[in-house]
């Protein structure tokens, strides 16, 4: 069985929000699988667990271009929150969305190949800059537009990036609707684009969740729902989830008394896509065991 170690239980709880004892309970049953043991908190915690799932886990920022109907929305990482804050490192990430946008880059391998001025290459100009400073950066994904429409875009500091391709008079609205993005994260423009997998596992913590008040009642002596009933708060739980990551449903940032449908519909507006970059999304972050260091360092210098 995998070791829990003390960094681990912090990490898990830094993501949940969880009580330390459930983190450590929920990691020695997974075996230390930190997504499984996520999921298993959602289990016994209900949304509590889900509460932190979207912190940062890397540092680096998130640039905008945009040029009439062409834009791009990109994301370059560093070491370190101070490095991320570096106006030279800014500007090679302002370099990076410029160039993907004007040039159509197949991925960020063509992107890095680009001319980038002074006779230097988008990778030239980034590797003289890991010389300079001293740490390590890269440009990890960009997405590009380019609409018969227009594009909105909106950054919340350097950590949020949205674009927005929209057909509508009003300018504002597309900027609006980037806002809301960055606040309210949406997976999907409506509940039919939700990606099957989220689905999936949504339905899976529910199923779980049922088992688990099913399993307690019984132990309480208190009869076993109907299958019939189960399956409808199952389903419940899953339109539940649908409405709260789908774009359309979701209630306006700037006013909850209208969906962002309802708003478009009365703004004559149609929001045709859009993405949105979190830095270090889906990137873990080394978490140092300073204890473990510490004594390691002591043991070797005893024998020494």
């Amino acid at each position: 069985m995998a070791a829990i170690t003390a960094a681990m239980v912090g990490e898990l709880r830094a993501k949940t929000d969880a009580p330390m004892m459930e983190c450590k309970k929920a990691l020695t049953e997974a075996a230390g699988d930190m997504d499984k043991a996520e999921e298993l908190l959602r289990v016994k915690l209900g949304g509590k667990a889900a509460k932190a799932s979207a912190r940062i886990t890397a540092e680096g920022v998130v640039a905008s271009h945009i040029a009439g109907n062409i834009g791009a929305l990109v994301e370059v990482n560093s070491e370190t929150d101070f490095v991320a804050k570096n106006d030279d490192f800014l500007a090679l990430a302002a370099l990076a969305a410029k160039l993907a946008a004007e040039n159509n880059p197949a991925d960020v391998a063509a992107l890095l190949a680009l001319p980038a001025g002074n006779g230097q290459t988008l990778e030239e100009v980034r590797a003289a800059l890991v010389g300079k400073i001293g740490e390590n950066m890269s440009i990890r994904r960009f997405q590009r537009f380019e609409t018969t429409g227009k594009l909105a875009s909106y950054l919340h500091g350097t950590k949020i990036g949205v674009i927005v391709e929209f057909d509508g008079a009003d300018e504002q609205v597309g900027k609006d609707v980037a806002m809301h993005i960055a606040a309210m994260k949406p997976v999907a423009l409506s509940s039919e684009q939700v990606p099957a997998d989220l689905i999936a596992k949504e339905r899976s913590v529910a199923q779980a969740k049922s088992d688990e008040d099913a399993a307690a009642a019984v132990a309480a002596g208190k009869p076993a729902q109907p299958a019939d009933i189960v399956a409808k708060r199952i389903d419940g739980a899953v339109a539940k989830y649908l409405k709260e990551v789908s774009l359309m449903n979701q209630a306006f940032v700037k006013n909850d008394k209208q969906t962002i449908e309802q708003m478009l519909k009365a703004a004559n507006t149609t929001v045709k896509g859009f993405t949105m970059y979190v830095v270090g999304e889906g990137i873990e972050k080394k978490v140092d065991d300073f204890a473990a260091e510490v004594a390691a360092q002591m043991a070797a210098s005893k024998g020494a």
